[in-house]
């Protein structure tokens, strides 16, 4: 297990649902997250790649949709989810002008483990996300490569590392450092018991506006270490979505949509110049690449579980966003740029999270 000091090591407990063994995306059997990290001097930036599950996403796809909250963004892949409900690559996450290095590693990946990809099938649609690391990051540099890439996609586990790692290296949230962040919630029903999981790309807020369970921490810390100086929200929030509960695309893109009480919950107004992307999927259903001789059954919840699932998401996602913020260190990047870590912060101003 991770020694990371999360946001419920300081107290604070988000929601009324029962987390899973890890409090991580990856408490969704066979979902895997990998980083690689890229800090020295002005490079503050790295890869985090996303696996749905263990076999062949390609020959085995899932139930998938995307939800934009605002579409401030520069996300790959949302537009084939939409149209068929099934996502058939992993998930990469990156800086914004590193997404056509990653995209290209992504398909080279894909097809070295899938030969028959532009031969006797289809071509494959590679899912690469962003936000905009270059306050502390040389994002020009574009000092991602495809080797980055590719590690991060053959090095994935079940415990996820959270803060300024990854793609989360050079991420700020609310003028601190933020960066990955994820949760996990257990929902049950009286069918099963399901996992709701979330990772989060933090980018997003300005300090005055940040909440930790109904707290305005953020007003505390502004009058302590801005005094009179704001900072607009120019940034981003990417949030990953995984589940095993039985839906169908319309179910789960209702479910990914109030994803948005989460992020509002830690003081979020979406501004316009922040970006807003969701994508989700199911390991519920794999839906196979070839055409079968008999009709897909794919199971579905009835659409009155559904609120547990609405409750599951907001709070995994709210947890996410908070732990991406109290695992990030403090970070000094592209010409001398820095800031703070919020954890640093508590300690030396002796604030209380609950």
């Amino acid at each position: 297990m991770s020694t990371q000091k999360r946001i419920r090591d300081y107290g604070v407990k988000i929601g009324k649902l029962v987390t899973g063994y890890y409090n991580s995306i990856t408490d969704v059997e066979g979902v895997t997250v990998g980083h690689v990290t890229l800090s020295d001097n002005d490079t503050q930036t790295g890869v985090t790649a996303i696996l749905p599950h263990q076999g062949n996403i390609f020959r085995e796809k899932l139930i998938a949709s995307s939800h934009i909250i605002n579409g401030f963004g520069k996300t790959m892949g949302t537009i084939q989810i939409n149209e068929l409900g099934t996502l058939e690559s992993p998930i990469i996450l990156t800086n914004t002008l590193s997404i056509g290095t990653a995209a290209d590693a992504l398909i080279g990946y894909m097809l070295e483990h899938n030969p028959e990809i532009g031969r006797t099938t289809g071509t494959i649609n590679p899912v690469v996300c962003e936000c905009n690391d270059m306050l502390l990051n040389d994002v020009r540099a574009r000092n991602i490569r495809k080797e980055h890439v590719i590690k991060a996609l053959e090095n994935t586990s079940e415990e996820a590392k959270e803060g300024s790692v990854g793609a989360g290296t050079g991420m700020l949230c609310y003028s601190l450092k933020g960066g990955i962040g994820t949760s996990s919630r257990l929902m049950k029903m009286e069918h099963g018991t399901y996992t709701m999981g979330v990772l989060v790309l933090s980018n997003f807020g300005i300090l005055s506006d940040l909440k930790v369970n109904g707290k305005a921490v953020g007003e505390e810390l502004k009058d302590a270490i801005l005094q009179s100086r704001e900072e607009k929200d120019k940034g981003s929030v990417i949030v990953i979505v995984a589940t095993d509960l039985p839906v169908s695309e319309r179910q789960l893109n209702r479910i990914l949509k109030r994803s948005v009480t989460g992020l509002s919950r830690t003081g979020s107004i979406i501004t316009n110049g922040s970006g807003e992307v969701v994508i989700g999927f199911s390991t519920a259903t794999k839906i196979p690449h070839d055409k079968t001789s008999s009709c897909i059954s794919v199971p579905m919840i009835h659409d009155e579980d559904i609120d547990l699932a609405f409750r599951a998401i907001g709070e995994a996602t709210e947890e996410a966003i908070l732990n991406s913020l109290v695992t990030a260190t403090h970070v000094v990047g592209r010409d001398g740029n820095e800031r703070p870590a919020f954890k640093d912060l508590l300690k030396e101003y002796n604030i209380e999270l609950t």
